[in-house]
């Protein structure tokens, strides 16, 4: 005889979405019910496996006075000081064996107990629904002792009715979760994993006659301007919007004039529904979504995406994230120029989504939906072509629908991302289309659009774009008739992303480009006390993607990363572009719908960086798409003869509710007339003298003709020349591609260990030559290179010419002088600024006069790696010293060499000494976005080629 144990646990590893639940329905924040968040403090207990422990602790009258605690919303991970485990991160991999629907016996399970006392007020009729936001990644739920039932999809909410079971007084709420659990190898998204009920839970009374499930549908009808309302509800009702005079049953249309919602005009209009018992505030925005003429239309117009992948994040609670923080979120949006948001990989908490009604971004709402992993074995066995799972995919995405379907905002219905293709994405895509037939369907994994309405590519590179803008990327029929957008492009990891301008100009090129999302928008760094921030590794996963996982546009306490300033210019909605000879400036209003008038515009001249006049320009209204050509005042006269230029901003004309009355949205330079270059006249010669040699205010060591002060000025390291730069994420490239990785290559050549041999030095009558040849060990390449040192009496000048030899095939890291000085701090510069620029990230960069401190002008990237060069210098000015460069330079300077900052892995692995390390750079390699994307384009490789350069030295004292 056989027998087989069936184990309580058996629902983990149960395919099936759960039992127990209520059907989903849409999310509201308020109404006239009572409600009592659940929120806080938890009674909590670890265990090792999901069956550690039996169903005791739910029963009414357990002791868990030993117990820890946790905070709800939360993750268990992320509290208790590492006694409840660590977070795992992988970009793809399981972190278990992929056995579908199986998972490990290990698998951590936290027992949630909160007690909690029934207001003596509560309403004693109708009933209740106890509702859970997001619980990561398996719940199973009892009240006051009686079991509720289970559920799996972590970013989705979950109700139970549970108003029988309510006492007065005091009650008992048990919840367990399990970190694993089949619904896992449904969310294998680029993230954290992070178990624990991280957003909210609230006990909702539901009186009788109140609101069930309700639709708010509300068109716009461009060629009228009038918009139809129609809200169909389960429980009959009426419908009232008093600033539209509108008071209809529900389920009956009513047409009125309205002016209609858009991410950059998000008008909404306050109304109620009202029930026989209940009143929930409507905020209704009317648009209508299309895919007409090819292209995706809103109210009749095409748009175009200047978007970001959102993960939720904060660097202490994870994806528990409070209201302010996602207003935080929307506000460095809108005030970076951003107009769409992909909610990168699951639905957001709703909140928001009521923000992005708010105050104005399109969103493309994606599915609860991820099975990457199935890659490592050629997709055989992926959930989303299997039977089985179906209902799993389809209560996922009922439950994305019918929470979210009341937002303006949505645009688009994502399936998921990187699930592969199959059966059951054709189901959701089916069901979705027969629910909501008002938005467009959207995934990227599905290149032949069989279930989508565009045609979606990550990291398409800037050649393929083009093909595909101009309709020559091949494909099915149906595919090239669809609009083409890149739902994920732009890998913001590191220092980067570069080429964004390159992309932009395709984009506004090709019609049927409508832009696209840059991946992501924050650094998920994981605050440390030792570390700064961690990220992947730093807690011990035996598998795991690094710093993968910091690849965001702003930085994990959300301070802006010099991407996103780069992004919120290469996407400025008003394009301003000026003829300095003539003096007229071009300004095109780039905005789909809205017009210029919520703008004013300024211009300022400037003479070597110093504004001298300035002044208010009248640009005239112009709707979108249109230009106008407006004459700038004469400029003023400049006796000095110094480098003249205009700049233009678009400034709020009055407060918004994103941004305060004056704040830049767009700007823009153009030279008054040519630079003028500087002069110098050599005049001194080199002067011998015991072992040194004098040439004007430089002394020399006559043997080695190194600098050795110039001036009081010592120089501890004379300048030389140097290649190399601490590599970027994008240098370094990803492991899967098959393209040219740079800082692979610039390591296997011996790029980062270059050897100077010193070949002569020479005083002439003239100038004090030295001679040498660079090179890297074990390679028969190198870099014939000769410094010749000119003086006219007050400056040094020093000019190197640089011929290489040998075969190069790779292009170089960078192409300059690095020395170093005794002591540094204030930093003053004529060029590009404020913030750092390279040769593809360089869009943001304004000419003017710049004030730093040297600790300032470095960029906290979450892993260190080269940063901070200020492009475009005329001259700049620290530790006593002023550089003045023929042509312009990049300059750096930090408190560690480059070879530190290489071999940094945190922050805190730098240590600042008096010492200032200083880069002269005549060119530098461009940074691309190779992390995930395209290199550098050519034009900013930096070859290895004949180049001559100089710098003129001189003191500041």
């Amino acid at each position: 005889m056989s027998y087989r144990t069936t184990p309580s646990v058996d629902y983990v590893e149960d395919v099936s979405p759960g039992s127990g639940v209520l059907p989903p329905r849409a999310w509201y924040a308020s109404s006239d019910a009572r409600f009592l968040s659940l929120n806080g403090r938890w009674r909590f207990r670890l265990s090792a496996t999901a069956g550690a422990e039996d169903d005791s602790f739910a029963e009414e009258g357990h002791d868990a006075g030993d117990w820890a605690e946790v905070t709800v919303p939360g993750h268990w991970v992320l509290q208790g000081d590492g006694a409840f485990g660590s977070p795992i991160y992988t970009n793809h991999l399981y972190p278990f064996p992929v056995d579908p629907p199986y998972v490990p016996t290990e698998n951590p399970t936290g027992d949630h107990l909160r007690v909690f006392d029934l207001p003596s007020d509560w309403p004693s009729d109708g009933g209740a629904v106890l509702r859970f936001d997001g619980v990561e990644s398996c719940a199973r739920v009892w009240l006051n002792g009686t079991e509720l039932g289970e559920f799996k999809g972590s970013r989705l909410a979950h109700e139970f009715a549970v108003g029988e079971l309510l006492k007065p007084g005091r009650n008992v709420l048990a919840v367990r979760v399990h970190q694993w659990s089949a619904g896992s190898y449904l969310e294998d998204q680029d993230q954290w994993w992070l178990p624990g009920i991280f957003r909210d839970v609230t006990l909702l009374h539901r009186p009788a006659g109140g609101v069930g499930d309700f639709f708010v549908h509300a068109s716009y009808d461009h060629t009228t301007g009038e918009g139809t309302l129609r809200v169909d509800s389960d429980v009959a009702g009426r419908v009232t919007v008093p600033a539209l005079d509108i008071d209809v049953a529900t389920g009956d249309p009513v047409t009125v004039a309205v002016e209609p919602w858009t991410a950059e005009t998000p008008k909404l209009y306050d109304g109620v529904l009202a029930t026989d018992g209940e009143r929930v505030p409507l905020r209704i925005g009317f648009r209508t979504v299309a895919l007409e003429d090819g292209l995706i239309k809103v109210n009749g117009r095409a748009i175009l995406f200047r978007g970001v992948n959102r993960h939720e994040w904060h660097p202490e609670r994870g994806r528990a994230l409070d209201l302010e923080t996602m207003r935080e979120d929307v506000l460095l949006m809108k005030r970076h120029n951003l107009n769409a948001v992909r909610t990168s990989h699951y639905p957001p908490h709703p909140a928001f989504l009521d923000l992005c009604d708010e105050y104005g971004l399109w969103v493309i709402d994606e599915c609860d939906l991820e099975t990457h992993g199935f890659t490592e074995q050629d997709w055989r066995d992926n959930p989303v072509d299997d039977d089985r799972w179906t209902p799993a995919l389809l209560d996922r995405a009922a439950r994305m629908v019918e929470r979210d379907k009341n937002h303006p905002s949505i645009v688009f219905w994502s399936l998921g991302n990187e699930a592969g293709t199959g059966r059951g994405l054709t189901a959701m895509a089916e069901w979705i289309r027969g629910r909501d037939p008002e938005r467009l369907v959207h995934y990227e994994g599905d290149w032949n659009c069989r279930d989508t309405d565009v045609y979606s590519r990550m990291y398409a590179f800037h050649d393929e774009v083009e093909k595909i803008g101009r309709r020559l990327d091949g494909g099915t029929r149906k595919r090239r008739e669809l609009p083409f957008i890149q739902c994920e492009y732009a890998h913001a990891m590191g220092n980067g992303p570069g080429g964004l301008a390159d992309y932009q100009e395709l984009f506004e090129t090709y019609d049927r480009l409508q832009g696209g999302f840059v991946w992501e928008w924050i650094d998920h760094g994981v605050k440390h006390a030792e570390l700064g921030y961690a990220y992947g590794g730093d807690f011990g996963e035996e598998l795991h993607d690094g710093n993968f996982v910091c690849d965001g546009l702003v930085f994990p306490d959300r301070t802006p990363s010099p991407g996103l300033i780069e992004y919120k210019k290469v996407v400025e909605p008003v394009r301003i572009e000026g003829d300095g000879a003539n003096g007229t400036v071009h300004i095109t209003n780039k905005h789909d719908f809205a017009d210029l008038s919520a703008l004013a515009f300024a211009w300022s001249c400037q003479v070597d960086g110093e504004t001298v006049e300035s002044g208010s320009l009248a640009v005239p209204a112009l709707a979108p798409g249109e230009s106008a050509e407006v004459k700038l005042p004469e400029p003023p006269a400049d006796g000095r003869g110094g480098e003249r230029q205009w700049t233009v901003r678009a400034l709020l004309a009055d407060d918004t509710s994103w941004a305060a009355k004056g704040h830049v949205v767009a700007w823009g330079q153009f030279a008054v007339g040519a630079r003028p270059l500087p002069s110098f006249p050599a005049t001194d010669r080199p002067v011998p003298d015991d072992g040194r040699i004098t040439l004007g205010p430089g002394r020399f060591d006559a043997r080695t003709g190194t600098l050795l002060s110039i001036g009081e000025v010592e120089v501890d390291a004379t300048p030389r020349l140097d290649v190399w730069r601490a590599t970027t994420d994008n240098d370094d490239g990803a492991e899967w591609q098959t393209d040219t990785r740079f800082g692979v290559l610039w390591r296997t050549l011996g790029l980062h260990r270059m050897r100077h041999r010193l070949v002569s030095v020479e005083a002439g009558d003239d100038a004090l030559t030295v001679r040498t040849r660079v090179a890297p060990a074990a390679r028969e390449i190198g870099l014939d290179t000769v410094y010749r040192w000119t003086s006219d009496g007050e400056r040094l000048r020093l000019s190197v010419s640089v011929t290489p030899e040998g075969d190069w095939t790779v292009p170089l890291p960078r192409l300059g002088v690095r020395f170093r000085l005794p002591e540094a701090d204030a930093v003053e510069w004529f060029g590009g600024g404020p913030g750092e620029a390279y040769p593809d990230t360089g869009t943001a960069s304004m000419v003017g006069r710049w004030r730093s401190t040297v600790d300032g002008l470095q960029t906290p990237y979450v892993r260190p790696q080269e940063n901070g060069a200020r492009a475009d210098v005329r001259w700049v000015e620290l530790g006593g010293l002023r550089v003045e460069g023929d042509p312009e330079f990049f300059f750096t300077a930090r408190r560690w060499t480059t070879e530190q900052l290489d071999a940094a892995r945190h922050r805190t692995d730098l240590t600042a000494g008096d010492t200032v390390w200083v880069n002269l750079d005549h060119g530098l390699h461009g940074i691309g976005s190779q992390s995930c994307g395209p290199g550098p384009l050519p034009q900013y490789v930096l070859k290895a080629e004949p180049a001559e350069f100089s710098f003129v030295f001189s003191t500041t004292g």
